[in-house]
């Protein structure tokens, strides 16, 4: 893939009318995140727009639930033709296994290429000390997070989300075939907003992150056209 192609542009707005304007201002983005509060308030609808635009689809709603919710809802989503679909590593070994035979009998019902899973493995938003004060956890970030990559790939996910700090030690354990699918990452000219865990777009690349999640520091940019023209020079400088 040329560097490029590697940036998913978050689509976090709160509804059509605003994502549509987003779309059609960054032309040049082939691949965007479409997240709960967006299909939340579009439902299925904003899919369609975007696949008749021909657009990649990183559908994150990050399923955490029995493992016959998120089979159920892994099923459906995979009839949409999404390229990525979220899942919390923290739902089980029963509920992974189900939702990747689901995604790819989902999609097999209507002739489309399963999605990739891809599991949640820690919230960026959350550090090391909320890791261990707020949610009780007794191992070392790094550790947790890696515990939970394993898990994913023992039961068949394609990949994780991480932050970029952790992508390095997941790439020397998981392989290179388990797909590393980073948000939290920021530029050096972007405000840090509510990320606890974040490197450059070129640290987290040369890292050995497979794809980008880039939301405010593009969408929210004076000039998103500039801001996205920054960070793909950046990224092909390193190529």
């Amino acid at each position: 893939m040329k560097p490029e192609e590697r940036i998913i542009v978050a689509l976090d707005v709160p509804d059509e009318q605003s994502a549509i304007a987003l779309v059609d201002q960054l032309p040049q983005v082939g691949f965007w995140k479409v997240g709960l509060e967006l299909f939340t308030s579009t439902g299925p609808r904003i899919l369609e727009l975007l696949k008749s635009r021909n657009k990649r689809i990183f559908l994150d709603l990050k399923f955490d639930d029995i493992p016959n919710t998120v089979a159920g809802a892994c099923r459906s989503a995979a009839r949409y033709g999404v390229d990525l679909l979220t899942i919390h590593t923290t739902c089980g070994r029963d509920a992974l296994k189900a939702a990747t035979e689901a995604a790819q009998s989902g999609a097999a019902q209507v002739g489309l290429k399963p999605p990739k899973l891809i599991a949640i493995t820690l919230l960026t938003s959350i550090s090391a000390r909320q890791l261990a004060f707020d949610l009780k956890i007794p191992l070392e970030l790094p550790e947790y997070i890696l515990e939970m990559a394993l898990l994913a790939k023992e039961t068949g996910v394609d990949g994780a989300v991480c932050s970029p700090q952790e992508v390095a030690q997941l790439r020397d354990t998981c392989g290179n075939d388990f797909l590393l699918v980073c948000p939290g990452v920021r530029p050096i000219w972007a405000d840090m907003g509510d990320q606890k865990r974040s490197l450059t777009p070129a640290q987290a690349m040369q890292a050995g992150a497979d794809y980008l999640v880039i939301g405010r520091p593009i969408t929210a940019a004076s000039d998103p056209g500039l801001a996205w023209q920054s960070i793909s020079e950046e990224l092909t400088a390193i190529a």
